[in-house]
């Protein structure tokens, strides 16, 4: 273990955390000194099926470096997982400290051959699952005036991706929740933070591999190691970060950035009022030169991060 335990005494829980970000996060959150609840399904990448062995051999890492971690099967999708999930963590180590909302699931495709099951399956895992582990340690973080949550993103919401319609719309949901909880908990000492990684996971290998550029792009993904996510988790749940609140950062291999939030950039007003054609006339072409493209993430993160 490390002997600088800038979490000692934390108790806090990570979902998702079998495999990839959420694996990594919680092997440097108890190297940290915290008590970790290693919570995981199990379930293949488009989140069906069951397997505990993931989150067992996490916690079985952990205790074998000294730490201390339980495991938990819970389902984030349902109220009661989340309740059970955190319930997990105040009978095992009598207190909750912090949540890092990492569980997900893809099921990719394009948005006019999207089932209806595909894109509910995607916002319950990552936007109501997100919710329904906040929701069960919120109150907890009242009683006791402290807590953080910090919640995974994705530039496919934040910026674009193609055939990520139901991931995109969840992983922005995670944006306005994220700030919906900071701005609502801040009197009682509470922070909520966003991360979108950058980083190679079995979520993402999905990802298009037909072309010369597409193989060269994920070859790129593939180095991106998830301990790199891990370690500005890590950061945020520290009482050194309890300024840091309701900001969305972006983690690709070393760079670290501070993603804007939306804000208006450009204004018209008119004492008449306006109608279609004085809009489509007047308002519209002075606002075009400063009209977002359609980019995708890869087009806006388009130099080599080594």
């Amino acid at each position: 273990m490390s002997d600088k335990q800038l979490l000692e005494g934390k108790v806090i829980v990570v979902t998702g955390a079998g495999r990839g970000i959420g694996r990594a996060t919680a092997l440097m959150l108890a190297a940290n000194g915290a008590k970790v609840v290693v919570n995981d399904i199990g379930g293949s990448a488009d989140g069906s099926g069951a397997d505990q062995s993931p989150a067992d051999e996490v916690v079985a890492e952990i205790l074998a470096a000294g730490g201390e971690a339980v495991a938990n099967f819970n389902s984030v999708t349902e109220w009661e997982g989340g309740q059970a999930i955190i319930r997990s963590a105040i009978e095992n180590f009598g207190r909750i400290d912090g949540v890092v909302n990492n569980a997900g699931n893809l099921r990719d495709g394009i948005f006019h051959k999207m089932s209806e099951a595909d894109f509910d399956s995607v916002i319950a895992v990552h936007l109501k699952g997100s919710y329904n582990v906040s929701r069960a340690a919120a109150p907890h973080f009242r009683e006791q005036g402290s807590g953080t949550f910090v919640n995974m993103t994705s530039t496919s919401g934040l910026i674009g991706n193609f055939g990520q319609a139901n991931y995109a719309a969840a992983k922005l949901g995670i944006v306005g929740l994220s700030k919906s909880m900071a701005l609502d908990m801040q009197r009682y000492g509470v922070t909520s933070n966003c991360i979108a990684p950058f980083a190679w996971s079995r979520l993402i290998g999905s990802i298009p591999t037909d072309s010369d550029e597409q193989k060269a792009r994920v070859a790129k993904i593939q180095q991106m190691t998830p301990d790199k996510i891990a370690t500005l988790a890590v950061t945020l749940c520290s009482d050194r970060a309890k300024h840091v609140t309701g900001q969305i950062f972006g983690v690709r291999n070393n760079e670290i950035f501070l993603f804007s939030q939306p804000r208006p950039i450009r204004s018209a007003q008119t004492s008449e009022g306006w109608t279609p054609e004085t809009v489509l006339d007047r308002v519209l072409p002075a606002f075009e030169s400063d009209f977002y493209p359609l980019e995708r993430s890869g087009d806006v993160f388009n130099w080599d991060p080594f």
